[in-house]
């Protein structure tokens, strides 16, 4: 059972940014306010309302995947391999223990997770991924690395695959993060050539505590 969070505590009191295994600290003791026990609405309706043609069978990403629940989510809606990394080892093992509660997914899903520091992953040109899905990682990552984290995402999705970005939370300014301060054409130079945007829109449905907060935006690996 994880440990009670500390009275008056929030993230910025635990994660240094120069430190990113100070994440584990969050999770060990279950201050995780990312985690809504769900994958978002947002993200299953711009998945399942069919306007954008994400492939099938294919290979999926979802850095700082946390319990996993997008990560279940896009490989059995899309009958992919989809793989989630966190830095956080305590994370990494309660995706586990989610995905065993799931019990056996769908013929053709599978579901890695792996415990990497996203700016270290590398992968084969032969194995880059059709789509990533990024929530509350692009937000936890201090502003001058964003560039970084474009690069990475170019390196990482092949040509013609795709980039879903829920942006969240867009809140007023802050003087220091995580979450740092957000909005959604702080996108824009970080993905700079690499990605085409193909859809940008405030989402239809959203959790209570997002409505007003959040964004989606799918971008195009040219």
């Amino acid at each position: 059972m994880a440990a009670p969070v500390a009275a008056g505590l929030n993230v910025r009191d635990v994660v240094k940014s120069d430190d990113p295994s100070t994440w584990d600290e969050c999770w060990k003791i279950n201050l995780t306010p990312w985690d809504v026990g769900q994958s978002q609405p947002p993200l299953q309706d711009v998945v399942e309302c069919g306007e954008i043609p994400f492939p099938t069978q294919g290979r999926i990403l979802v850095p700082g995947c946390g319990r996993g629940y997008d990560v279940i989510y896009l490989a059995t809606k899309l009958n992919s391999n989809a793989f989630g990394l966190d830095i956080s080892e305590t994370a990494h093992q309660a995706a586990k223990t989610h995905l065993a509660s799931v019990g056996e997914l769908p013929e053709g899903s599978s579901v890695t997770y792996k415990i990497q520091d996203f700016f270290e992953f590398r992968v084969a040109e032969s194995e880059r991924f059709d789509l990533v899905y990024d929530y509350t990682f692009f937000v936890a990552i201090p502003p001058p690395k964003r560039p970084q984290w474009g690069e990475q995402m170019a390196a990482l999705i092949k040509p013609g695959g795709y980039l879903i970005t829920l942006v969240y939370p867009i809140d007023p300014p802050v003087s220091h993060g995580p979450p740092w301060f957000l909005r959604p054409d702080h996108y824009d130079g970080p993905l700079g050539s690499n990605f085409v945007k193909v859809l940008d829109k405030v989402p239809e449905n959203s959790l209570p505590s997002h409505v007003g907060r959040d964004h989606i935006m799918v971008w195009k690996r040219v």
